[in-house]
């Protein structure tokens, strides 16, 4: 919870980035108290294993900047999940998301028990499907209109890496 002033504000401070290449959020998304909530949410769903958020900091002042997730969970057969992820503007292009991207695949692999993570981009977001194919996802096709964003529904370029793949 002490986290969530700090996450309100990078939400707030990238969200003309982060609107181009995620679902229309309401207005109360951008509240405290809408931040708070999310959190709780997320503690609830890693217990039930159905989820697993995490914040990225920054090692030298740990601030955050961005967050980083599996989600849709599918356990059984498919132990599955997808991957999201988001970054402060201000740190693109460092190798940031690529640390997170691969400590998250430790994670999902080694203490998650998943075999298949999957994961999607905009072909016109060339900084995130660099991040994914620097982190050992290979890349499936082209999921049309795959997610409504601003409105339009939008293609994703999809990639995926397995528990046995190589990773960057």
């Amino acid at each position: 919870m002490k986290d969530a002033p700090a996450l309100l504000e990078l939400m707030v401070r990238n969200r003309e980035l982060f609107e181009q290449v995620v679902p229309v959020r309401h207005e109360l998304f951008y509240t405290l108290g809408k931040q708070e909530d999310i959190i709780r949410n997320s503690e609830k769903a890693r217990m039930e294993g159905s989820r697993y958020a995490f914040g990225i900091f920054l090692r030298e002042t740990e601030e955050l900047i961005g967050e980083i997730s599996l989600f849709e969970i599918m356990r059984g057969a498919l132990q599955r999940a997808f991957l999201g992820y988001c970054l402060d503007e201000r740190h693109n292009g460092k190798g940031l998301m690529t640390e997170a991207v691969s400590q998250v695949l430790d994670f999902a692999f080694r203490e998650a028990g998943l075999h298949r993570i999957e994961a999607g981009a905009k072909p016109s977001n060339p900084g995130s499907l660099r991040v994914l194919e620097k982190a050992g996802f290979q890349k499936e096709g082209l999921a049309r209109q795959n997610v409504k964003i601003n409105g339009k529904w939008e293609d994703h370029v999809m990639y995926a890496i397995l528990a046995s793949d190589p990773r960057g």
